[in-house]
C-alpha cells in the first residue's frame, strides 16, 4: 500500500494522495497527517541498522533525520534524491543537575534542538518539507515565522535551489533569526499584522502563485520532527522516560512527539508511551486556557498574544486538534509560565553551561511549577526540550543580566539570577581585589 494524505479528524479520515498540494482535508477542513503500511517493520532489525548507519559517511545515513526514515517513507527511494541534508539531527542529551534542582527534580535531561544546522528544531522538519516541494516540482516555498522557522527554510530552500520568501510580523522578531534568514538569501516581507493574520494571508497567495507552503500545518513538516523523539529513544536506549516536556506555539512539536510515539509503541521499538507536557507563554497560552475544562468547550483563539519568547508568541496555533489528541492519549498536561518564571529559568539552564533561547525556558519554568503542585514527581525521569540556541535572541539575554529587560506590558523583570558586568579601572591592582 502506498503512503497517504489521510484527514486527522476521526469523524472524516478522507485520504488523498502522498502528492497533492494540500494542506487541509478538502472533505472537512480538518488537518492532514501522512499514513504509512507499516506490515514490514521488524523493530528489532531496525534498531540495529539505525545504530550501524551511524558510522556510515553516506550522508542520508549521517542525517539525524533521514538515518530514522523508515518511520517516514513518504518519499519512494527513486525520490531520495530530492532530499536536502545539512546533517541536522543529531542533537545531545545534556544532564543539568543545577537545572534539576531549580525545576524541583532529583534529575534533569535536556534534549536540545539547538544544535541544529540553523540553530533550532526546526530543521528536523524543514529537511522532509523542503525535500517533499523538490519532489512536487515546486520552484519557491513560503513560511510565516517569528524567527526558527525563517532561518530554516532559508537555508534548507537556498540549499536546494529553491526560492524561499518569509513573511514575518513587523518589528515583532528576534535580529539574531532575521539575520539568518537575511544571509541565507531569503526574500523578506515585514507584514503590518500579527503571525495568525499574516499566515492567513499567505495562505491565499500560496494558492494564487502555486507557492509551497512550510508552516508546520504542512504534514511533511511533522513528519520530519517525529525524528527528534525517535532519536531521543534511540540515545535513551530504548528506555521511556516518565515525561517528555515541551514549548507550545503553533503545537506542530507536541503533535509529531506524539504521532512518532504512537507509532513507535505500536511496531514494538518501545514498551510504553511517556506522558507529554506542553507550556506555553502566560501571554500566549489559547490552548492552555482550551484544556484547563479538558477541551470540553470550544477552542477560542488569542487575538492579540504577547510574549518575550517570540517562537511562541502564537494566539491560534494551527495543530492544537492533534495537539490534543496527543495529551490525551498520553495523559499529559497543559501549563504556562509568566515572563519572569521564564527569564528566570533561562537564566539557570544558562548557569548550566548550557544555555537556550528564551521558548526553550519555558520548559524547565513549566516543570518548575509542575513538581511544585505535584503532577510531575520529583523522582520522575524527565526530558525538557530545549527547542533553540542561545544566541538565537542575545539582546534578551544582555537586558535580563543588567536589569534592563521587561515585559511586553512594560513592567520590569527581576534580574533574579543577573550577571551584570562590572566597570573597571586600567588598574591590575584595584582588579585583583575586585577579582579577590
Amino acid at each position: 500500500m502506498q503512503p497517504d494524505l489521510v484527514c486527522f479528524n476521526p469523524a472524516c479520515r478522507a485520504r488523498f494522495g502522498i502528492t497533492e498540494v494540500l494542506y487541509n482535508c478538502t472533505t472537512c477542513g480538518g488537518l492532514l497527517e501522512a499514513a504509512y503500511d507499516f506490515s514490514g517493520i521488524n523493530a528489532s532489525e531496525l534498531k540495529t541498522t539505525w545504530r550501524e548507519r551511524r558510522m556510515s559517511n553516506d550522508p542520508l545515513c549521517q542525517s539525524g533525520v533521514w538515518r530514522y526514515r523508515e518511520l517516514f517513507p513518504f518519499l519512494a527511494p527513486e525520490d531520495e534524491h530530492n532530499i536536502i541534508t545539512l546533517r541536522e539531527g543529531n542533537t545531545p542529551l545534556l544532564k543539568a543537575p543545577r537545572a534539576a534542582e531549580y525545576g524541583g527534580l532529583a534529575e534533569i535531561t535536556f534534549k536540545h534542538q539547538g544544535f541544529n544546522p540553523t540553530g533550532s528544531f526546526k530543521d528536523n522538519g524543514m529537511t522532509a518539507g523542503a525535500a517533499q516541494a523538490r519532489r512536487l516540482g515546486m520552484k519557491r516555498v513560503a513560511c510565516v515565522s517569528t524567527g526558527n522557522t525563517s532561518a530554516s527554510m532559508a537555508a534548507y530552500a537556498s540549499a536546494g535551489g529553491l526560492e524561499p520568501l518569509i513573511f514575518i510580523p513587523n518589528g515583532n522578531i528576534s535580529y539574531g533569526k532575521l539575520a539568518q534568514a537575511l544571509e541565507y538569501g531569503a526574500k523578506t516581507f515585514q507584514v503590518e499584522a500579527n503571525f495568525d493574520q499574516i499566515l492567513a494571508l499567505v495562505r491565499v497567495l500560496a494558492e494564487r502563485l502555486g507557492i509551497y507552503l512550510l508552516n508546520s500545518i504542512n504534514p511533511f513538516r511533522i513528519e520530519g520532527q517525529k525524528s527528534i523523539v525517535i532519536e531521543m529513544m534511540d540515545q535513551l536506549d530504548w528506555q521511556v522516560p516518565d515525561w517528555i516536556v515541551l514549548p507550545g506555539g503553533n503545537l506542530g512539536n507536541v503533535s509529531a512527539f506524539g504521532k512518532g510515539l504512537r507509532e513507535m509503541y505500536k511496531l514494538g521499538f518501545i514498551d510504553r508511551l511517556p506522558r507529554l507536557g506542553v507550556v506555553q507563554a502566560a501571554g500566549s497560552s489559547p490552548f492552555y486556557e482550551y484544556m484547563l475544562d479538558g477541551g470540553k468547550t470550544p477552542f477560542h483563539a488569542q487575538q492579540h498574544p504577547e510574549t518575550l519568547a517570540t517562537a511562541i508568541k502564537i494566539g491560534d496555533p494551527v495543530s492544537w486538534p492533534k495537539a490534543q489528541f496527543e495529551i490525551e492519549t498520553t495523559n499529559g498536561v497543559v501549563e504556562r509560565a509568566d515572563e519572569q518564571e521564564i527569564a528566570d529559568a533561562k537564566a539557570v539552564i544558562g548557569a548550566c553551561g548550557i544555555g537556550c533561547e528564551p521558548a526553550s525556558a519555558a520548559t524547565l519554568a513549566g516543570i518548575r511549577k509542575l513538581t511544585a503542585a505535584g503532577v510531575i514527581h520529583r523522582n520522575a525521569s524527565v526530558v525538557a526540550i530545549l527547542t533553540g540556541n542561545v544566541l538565537k535572541d542575545p539582546d534578551y539575554i544582555y537586558r535580563y543580566h543588567t536589569g534592563e529587560l521587561k515585559a511586553p506590558d512594560n513592567s520590569p523583570i527581576r534580574a533574579t539570577f543577573g550577571n551584570k558586568p562590572v566597570l573597571v579601572p586600567n588598574d591590575a591592582d584595584r582588579i585583583a581585589e575586585l577579582i579577590s
